[in-house]
């Protein structure tokens, strides 16, 4: 019995360990799925080489984060392993169902909780504030500061010929006046790929990948905006709402 309680505090452990790795490098600027998988990747020592990983080593801050889970993810799992192994080893015939229906059931509230989201946003307002004393860097919930999941969002689409900014410069578009900005702009040119800050005379161009921020609605309507009259009523459309939510939400209109 020793044993199994000694395994539930292990698994209890390992994943908070986790929770505090991926609200950690949330903070730091990474979306909530991203933070998540790289903390569980970095924890189990799978090591995923994807872009994201790239951006983490690039990182000081993420970086030092990842390291951290690395290590503490070793010497987790191998006492893990060590103390299952105790645990089946301990159990004899006579007991072994009610061992193991004891260790099903601990399992199971071990994952409800590991689920619930309740208790992230607890974990998460508890963790927040103690990374904000511990780390040095002046950290930020980018979700919370961009309106994420409050109508707002960051997106990233390719441009085709079809579409309607294909051939604009981001002045001509006016994207502003729908709530939209051209965050970033990936160019592939004469075979190397490169990073545009863009300014209002950049002319968007076919096979760019395009990194925006804005009302939820304008940046999915804008990845599949056909040229012609439909663009642009379209294009109008989404200026309208974006000035009819202006009014309300600075308060003004007639009374």
């Amino acid at each position: 019995m020793i044993a199994i309680i000694g395994l539930f505090i292990i698994l209890t452990l390992s994943l908070t360990v986790v929770r505090i790795g991926a609200i950690a490098l949330e903070l730091t600027g990474l979306s909530t799925d991203i933070a998540a998988f790289q903390a569980q990747s970095a924890f189990s020592g799978v090591g995923f080489t994807t872009s994201e990983s790239e951006s983490i080593v690039n990182h000081p801050l993420r970086r030092k984060i990842i390291r951290t889970l690395i290590l503490l993810g070793s010497a987790g799992i191998t006492s893990t392993v060590a103390t299952l192994i105790v645990a089946l080893i301990g159990i004899n015939n006579q007991n072994i169902t009610l061992y193991t229906s004891i260790l099903a059931a601990g399992l199971a509230v071990i994952y409800f909780l590991a689920r619930s989201k309740v208790v992230y946003k607890m974990m998460k307002k508890t963790i927040t504030g103690a990374l904000k004393k511990v780390l040095s860097l002046n950290i930020h919930d980018y979700q919370e500061l961009l309106g994420i999941g409050k109508g707002y969002t960051i997106s990233q689409f390719t441009i085709s010929n079809k579409n309607w900014a294909t051939g604009h410069s981001i002045k001509e578009l006016e994207l502003n006046k729908e709530g939209t900005l051209i965050l970033s702009i990936n160019r592939n040119e004469e075979g190397e790929e490169k990073v545009i800050i863009p300014t209002g005379d950049t002319v968007l161009q076919k096979n760019d990948r395009v990194t925006i921020y804005g009302r939820g609605a304008s940046c999915q309507c804008l990845s599949n905006r056909p040229k012609g009259e439909k663009g642009e009523k379209a294009h109008q459309k989404h200026v309208e709402l974006q000035a009819a939510e202006y009014t309300v939400t600075s308060g003004h209109g007639s009374h």
